[in-house]
């Protein structure tokens, strides 16, 4: 799981993406001594000389946390990292999304980055946060290192990968804490906070618990009768990163009665669906962290999610692996009527497949594009497993309704539907050219012809690797151009996928 932006990935889908740039000093944001002139752990001998925009550091000494991030990007962007940037609404087309520091390695750039939009969001963010924490009085200092100009550093710190952030508690130069927070400033500022105070709320009364359940959509109180207890410990240990969720806890015997409980539960109150979720403790066993936290990310989820801006992270958060997704035209009140029946099938597969909505008429059109779909083939159905990229459908003619879609799951989940895979259409002119162009639909008959030596470079359009190594592939081609025997090909991986093998990254030659 990227510890960034929640995508989920594999060990086979971490690969590298052609982009890279650092972070430039906005405009309004302060600059601030680095850390190359201090005394270690005093807090004094700070350099004021002006250092690159992006280099920043405080001391690690007397105050009560300091969150320090290296900057530069790194690279990213598989099949199923496609997928996620498609709905967390990145341009694939530009390549970027905060995926960008989580997936891959890292590769060092100049820090100027025009065409990435996250890049030049985070600056800001990271200086909002910095003055929301002053306004609280929060004893945490926000400081940047520039990485590689900071070498000693970044080994000492075991960072090889940007942007990385770490947060050193109570000058503790030794074992700094990973940040596995948001990138925007209330949730910076929220990731801090329950580090340097406490995790969840004591609740004492009826009037406290209702009045923290009314405040939030998503709130989770901790039924403990003793507070001593290690259950207790684990709970609080989940409740530092569910950022998304309010936390409380009691061992008060009115509030076990009020809320109807006998016995120690996690409860989860939420506004929508059936309102609230019960975890009982295993009273032999104890609470495990693991069922604990993906009890609370299936059940905090919709049933039935619409993707926008707001939801697209938490869908992949939410760790599941199949996903449904209804495509249908919200203007049109005949594609509205489908919604009631596609929501009634949802519950019977909770924690199995996430049921999400997609509006084809707003932007949206990278993810029909990474199904093969034009807005007009709406309403329709699409499953995807997220892990093996393998994408399912319907077969075509039938309605969307719950019957329907209950019966689609359990095919897919049975293994009784064939994955399809895209392809364009065979160019008329495919082999005309020194470099062939090569398709899903022609792919197996030119690679795997034994009498030929077939070398194929997978590419995506818009990779500047794979830009830049155009040239030397259409020379190679010139070279070979006369050679019965070899051929020199390329696949656009964006549009065409294959049975033998997933493309994981850009430029593959095979």
């Amino acid at each position: 799981m990227c510890v960034f932006c929640g995508l989920f990935t594999t060990s086979d889908t971490r690969r590298n993406c052609s982009r890279l740039g650092g972070l430039p000093r906005q405009p309004d944001e302060p600059r601030s001594p680095d850390l190359t002139g201090r005394e270690r752990g005093k807090g004094k001998g700070l350099s004021s000389s002006p250092k690159p925009c992006w280099s920043l550091c405080h001391s690690l000494g007397d105050w009560e946390g300091a969150l320090v991030l290296g900057l530069a990007m790194a690279r990213a962007q598989g099949r199923t990292e496609e997928y996620a940037c498609s709905l967390l609404g990145c341009l694939v087309g530009t390549g970027c999304c905060w995926g960008c520091g989580g997936l891959g390695h890292s590769q060092t750039r100049p820090p100027d980055a025009p065409w990435c939009g996250h890049c030049k969001a985070l600056a800001p963010e990271y200086s909002k946060a910095a003055a929301l924490l002053a306004a609280e009085s929060m004893a945490v200092t926000l400081a940047k290192v520039d990485g590689p100009a900071q070498p000693e550093l970044a080994k000492e710190f075991g960072v090889t990968e940007y942007p990385t952030l770490k947060f050193f508690h109570h000058g503790n130069r030794t074992h700094p804490e990973e940040y596995t927070g948001p990138r925007e400033a209330e949730g910076i500022v929220e990731w801090l906070r329950r580090r340097v105070g406490p995790s969840a709320r004591q609740l004492e009364d009826e009037e406290g618990a209702q009045a923290l359940i009314d405040a939030r959509d998503l709130v989770v109180i901790g039924f403990f009768q003793d507070l001593q207890d290690e259950d207790v410990a684990t709970f609080l240990a989940l409740a530092r990163d569910a950022l998304d969720m309010t936390f409380g806890l009691t061992d008060r015997p009115q509030l076990f009665q009020h809320f109807g409980l006998t016995k120690d539960t996690v409860v989860l109150f939420k506004k929508f669906d059936e309102g609230r979720a019960d975890f009982p403790v295993d009273e032999e066993l104890g609470l495990d962290l693991g069922d604990l936290s993906r009890f609370l990310v299936t059940h905090s989820m919709h049933l039935v999610t619409e993707f926008n801006s707001q939801t697209s992270p938490k869908i992949f958060a939410a760790r599941i692996l199949n996903h449904l997704l209804l495509f249908l035209n919200q203007s049109l009140a005949a594609h509205r009527e489908l919604l009631p029946g596609f929501g009634e099938a949802a519950p019977r597969f909770r924690g199995q497949v996430l049921f999400v909505v997609v509006d084809v008429e707003a932007e949206n059109e990278h993810v029909l594009q990474y199904f093969g779909l034009k807005a007009e083939a709406a309403p329709t159905l699409r499953l995807v497993n997220v892990e093996t990229t393998k994408k399912y459908a319907p077969a075509d003619g039938d309605p969307v309704t719950a019957a329907s879609v209950t019966a689609f799951c359990h095919a897919v989940l049975n293994g009784q539907v064939k994955p399809y895979v895209l392809s364009q259409e065979v160019p008329p002119d495919w082999d005309q050219q020194p470099v062939k162009t090569l398709v899903g639909k022609n792919f197996e008959q030119v690679a795997f012809d034994e009498t030929k030596n077939v070398f194929v470079k997978f590419y995506a359009p818009w990779c500047t690797h794979c830009k830049e190594m155009a040239p030397a592939w259409e020379a190679l081609a010139e070279k070979y151009k006369d050679h019965e025997d070899i051929i020199i090909a390329e696949l656009d991986a964006t549009a065409n996928e294959l049975d033998a093998f997933t493309v994981h990254g850009f430029p593959t030659l095979k």
